[in-house]
């Protein structure tokens, strides 16, 4: 395995319930790397994130993620290599009924931390990250849409992910905060050396900060495509 590969694909035919949605992926993301992930609705781009984060299972082919082997992988393993990613989604998915600290709590008490100490200093030390030290003890509806986006963003650095899976991140944004996203993702990436794939619909924010893309398109996953 190279020594820096992060998620490794080789050949894997990717299906939902039946039915064959990409077929015959390669894909290989390395530590610090910053893809963009695009394709039309339907055309298999959060699929191809499950099989990542393995919601869904490999047929065939061999994959792995964070050093797991994905083709058969137990469902009591899933939970360990969930912590090693990162997840971003577009509905925030915070609960309203607590602080942005307790939320954060929430998180790696269910992870596995258990020293007071340590769960205090680590939401602080993540919330700093993104920018929102001051939020601490704000409950999600005090905070705008990208402020919230950001505690997402810090919930998904608890464990110090190897990579974080971004789908949609701007979908409910505006887009001069969905470029204030972007570029908080991509700075992180450049100094955590954590690898950043984003599932997008929007080219404008591709064109902005111009890497790496792949491309889901007619069943297959092109490596590295480009946007007119």
């Amino acid at each position: 395995m190279i020594e820096n590969s992060i998620i490794k694909l080789n050949h894997v035919d990717v299906f939902q319930q039946k039915h064959l949605v990409l077929s015959d992926v390669n894909l290989h993301i390395n530590k610090g790397d910053f893809i963009w992930l695009i394709g039309q609705t339907g055309s298999g781009k959060s699929s191809l994130l499950k099989i990542i984060y393995g919601e869904l299972g490999i047929p065939s082919g061999e994959g792995t993620a964070c050093g797991y082997e994905l083709k058969g992988i137990k469902s009591k393993d899933i939970p360990f290599l969930r912590r090693k990613l990162g997840i971003v989604f577009q509905d925030f998915q915070l609960l309203t009924d607590r602080t942005v600290e307790q939320n954060l709590q929430f998180v790696m008490r269910a992870t596995g931390w258990t020293d007071k100490k340590l769960i205090e200093d680590r939401a602080i030390d993540v919330l700093n990250k993104v920018g929102l030290r001051s939020k601490l003890k704000k409950m999600p509806h005090e905070l705008s849409g990208g402020e919230q986006q950001r505690v997402v963003i810090a919930r998904a650095l608890l464990n110090d992910p190897e990579i974080i899976l971004a789908d949609e991140p701007t979908g409910n944004l505006d887009p001069a905060t969905s470029e204030e996203i972007v570029l908080l993702l991509k700075q992180l990436s450049q100094q955590l050396g954590t690898a950043v794939l984003i599932a997008t619909h929007d080219y404008h924010i591709i064109r902005t900060f111009p890497s790496r893309i792949i491309k889901c398109e007619n069943g297959k996953v092109l490596e590295d495509a480009k946007i007119v």
